[in-house]
């Protein structure tokens, strides 16, 4: 019997351990076999070796979020078990991708996420669809990295439509590939987490990672490369056919979008709603949906995307009872 005490310094603690302590509660029963008992400022933990460091896992990954986010929530402590509070017999180091910058161990922080890269080890196309914040591009370029670094590809190509969401690029200066930069920005900050500044560059001089226009595939055959196309939502349907077209042996492909997120011309249809009809029942294809509660940004951005998808079901209810009303009258 091993016995381990976790002081909290300067967090209130009902934010963190929840009304009557519910946070720590749910731990314990996620936990039987251990003894979890929260006293003041101190929670004492009493159990087996291994289980007590998982454990202490969950209550670091908390902390971690209570020290960004300023509260932790029963919601919360249930998607680090799901995380973090397996058997310890499946080893933890199975869920780091990659080991970024000064050591920095990227891995899946959601249940989804999880399904993200699972769905990618075992199919060579994957889709990942989801809403903004969800960890969908991260994860992916954490991926490509990881690939890269083991020698499964030579090269990594990342790609999206040339699509605004509102702005107009025409109005940008520079050629179509510096218009399109700033739209590459969160692709650029991830692989800035996960491989040094030199290296970076030297890896982009040499193409081993192009990061391009989806226009730029075209007529191509992408061979031992880990293949990303970002913003999908906004391809049209010969887009990503052509797109699609372009696997060649030894290639790892993810897809990803939101599908409430389309930015092309009204009357024009997403090619990605497109290809998921098509392709649905086509073997070896993987496809993981992500949902607000993956959503790993600031915690507003929760609420947020659950006040649209509140907006988007009344205005979808009252277009229905409209055409009912309509019906009826004829």
């Amino acid at each position: 019997m091993v016995e381990k005490v976790i002081t909290l310094e300067n967090i209130p603690l009902l934010d963190f351990l929840g009304t009557e302590n519910e946070n720590i509660r749910q731990i314990a029963a996620a936990f039987p076999k251990s003894k979890i008992v929260s006293r003041g400022n101190e929670i004492r933990i009493q159990g087996r070796a291994p289980e007590i460091i998982r454990i202490n896992d969950v209550l670091n990954m908390l902390l971690q979020h209570f020290n960004r986010f300023g509260q932790v929530t029963p919601e919360n402590v249930k998607e680090y078990i799901e995380l973090e509070g397996v058997p310890f017999e499946e080893d933890p180091k199975n869920d780091i991708i990659v080991y970024g910058n000064k050591g920095l161990a990227i891995k899946p922080k959601s249940t989804n996420q999880r399904k993200l890269v699972d769905a990618a080890y075992k199919n060579d196309l994957v889709f990942a669809l989801g809403p903004a914040g969800t960890g969908k591009t991260y994860i992916a370029v954490a991926l490509a990295v990881r690939a890269l670094k083991n020698r499964e590809v030579k090269r990594i190509i990342i790609t999206r439509p040339a699509v605004e969401a509102g702005e107009n690029l025409g109005f940008l200066p520079g050629d179509l590939q510096e218009k399109l930069d700033p739209y590459l920005r969160p692709i650029y900050d991830a692989l800035g987490d996960m491989v040094p500044a030199e290296k970076l560059k030297f890896y982009q001089e040499n193409r081993v990672i192009e990061i391009a226009p989806l226009a730029y595939m075209r007529g191509r055959t992408l061979n031992d490369a880990f293949v990303l196309l970002d913003e999908a939502q906004n391809t049209t349907r010969e887009q990503i056919k052509m797109f699609l077209t372009r696997m060649g042996p030894n290639s790892k492909v993810i897809i990803n979008g939101d599908q409430s997120q389309v930015d092309l011309p009204t009357k024009q249809k997403s090619g990605l709603r497109e290809a998921l009809r098509v392709l649905k029942d086509v073997k070896g294809i993987g496809l993981v949906n992500l949902s607000g509660k993956d959503v790993i940004r600031h915690k507003l951005v929760k609420s947020i995307i659950a006040a649209y998808d509140q907006d988007d079901l009344q205005k979808e209810k009252s277009r229905n009872e409209r055409s009912d009303r309509q019906k009826g009258n004829e």
